[in-house]
């Protein structure tokens, strides 16, 4: 098993180019199953769920070529319907599939991911929606059967949450749907923007991206063009971060400033002297981390849930104390407890994180749980006096391509054994 070995207190200082984004480039991977044509995404990262929905494609019947980084993919006859539970286990979001399969074939077979027992999820949300479209969906020990017997047709659908995934897959599946889609409460993220150009460079008809409320208008088929993924702004946030919690100066090319205000407003509330330019992002970091208050984790354009595990490693470094309400998942302070193992005074009641600056962390073998706390733990590793072992780096590298190299350009004393 691969590790990530840290030699901390070195102050990170250099410039960075943005990967794409992690968040986008696979929803717009599985946005080619519609497309009657071949499609060319570039900017696109090369990331293991990257690969794992380049797979889904093949096993779809999808022809799919990969060359740094852009991913070709044809999908003029698509010949399957059916997603490997192997592969749904691989890549937790590859339920975005759902839409855009039952969009182009009508019909879809997958597995949830990680094969759960049905029950209250979020995923309801996007069987809801499929349902009131037309899809006639059964569910049975942790497989979903989906059909659509006369074709999926427009609808009216409010979300109870905006979900990203709920709304995505809303999208895909009326891209081609006949009639029109209008989505209330829909999620507004970048990524969902994203999605819709890259829709609507395809010929489908869409409005109001960006906003709570979308509206697709049905078309009978889409064309094939070539579209570059926006930049990672969960990436950019922990690059900014990096640098942050040594006390360097960092510029990130190739970033969306508008798209990182939240987080932003937080590095600037710690200290850090933040610059914003139309392709770029200047940080400079502070000896002395201030604490920033209450930070509270909301949907777009609030402060994003996977910035939370990053803004808990930095303001463990802050002289004083800072408190972090997430609001969107049950589970996600998984990173506290080894961060804690690091010297880190931290405090976790339910929902909300009581975060006491300390003086110093130090080095320790710890674990990733998850994506963004792995990199939470490099991060730490980072600032630390002595060694950090980081391991299970698997799931990091789910959404960081390769990590330690961009953070050794910076400067930082890591690497992968």
């Amino acid at each position: 098993m691969q590790k990530l070995v840290i030699n901390g207190e070195k102050r990170l200082c250099g410039e960075l180019k943005v990967q794409g984004a992690k968040n986008s480039a696979l929803p717009l991977l599985a946005a080619c199953m519609l497309v009657n044509g071949e499609t060319r995404l570039t900017n696109c990262p090369r990331l293991s769920d990257v690969f794992a929905a380049v797979r889904i494609l093949g096993c779809l019947g999808c022809k799919c070529s990969v060359s740094g980084d852009s991913v070709t993919v044809s999908a003029q006859q698509p010949c399957g319907c059916c997603v490997p539970e192997e592969l749904m286990r691989e890549m937790r979001s590859s339920i975005v599939f759902l839409g855009a399969v039952l969009g182009r074939v009508g019909e879809c077979m997958l597995s949830f991911p990680g094969g759960c027992e049905l029950g209250p999820r979020p995923i309801d949300m996007h069987l809801f929606a499929l349902r009131k479209m037309g899809a006639v969906i059964t569910e049975q020990h942790g497989e979903l059967m989906c059909s659509c017997p006369v074709g999926l047709h427009g609808a009216d659908i409010t979300l109870p949450f905006p979900s990203v995934g709920a709304t995505e897959n809303i999208i895909l599946a009326a891209a081609l749907a006949d009639g029109d889609t209008i989505i209330k409460n829909a999620a507004r993220e970048p990524e969902i923007t994203d999605l819709a150009n890259f829709l609507l460079r395809c010929g489908a008809r869409i409005s109001g991206a960006g906003s709570d409320t979308i509206t697709v208008r049905g078309v009978q088929s889409l064309h094939g063009c070539e579209y570059s993924v926006m930049p990672d702004r969960i990436a950019a946030c922990t690059y900014l971060t990096a640098a942050a919690i040594t006390g360097g100066e960092i510029t990130l090319t190739g970033a969306e400033a508008s798209d990182l205000d939240s987080f932003l407003k937080v590095l600037e509330l710690s200290g850090c002297s933040v610059y914003t330019y139309s392709d770029r992002i200047f940080l400079s970091g502070t000896p002395t981390l201030r604490p920033v208050g209450m930070v509270r984790t909301m949907p777009y354009p609030g402060f994003p849930t996977d910035a939370q595990a990053l803004a808990t490693a930095l303001l463990t470094q802050a002289r004083g104390t800072s408190v972090i309400v997430e609001t969107i998942f049950e589970n996600r302070f998984h990173h506290v407890s080894e961060l804690v193992r690091m010297g880190a005074n931290i405090r976790v009641e339910g929902k909300v994180a009581i975060i006491e600056g300390v003086k110093d962390l130090y080095g320790a073998n710890v674990m990733a749980a998850d994506l963004r706390g792995g990199a939470a733990l490099v991060l730490a590793g980072l600032a630390a006096q002595g060694t950090t072992t980081v391991s299970n780096i698997r799931l990091i590298d789910r959404g960081y391509e390769e990590i330690e190299k961009a953070l050794a350009s910076l400067g930082a004393d890591i690497e992968r054994k």
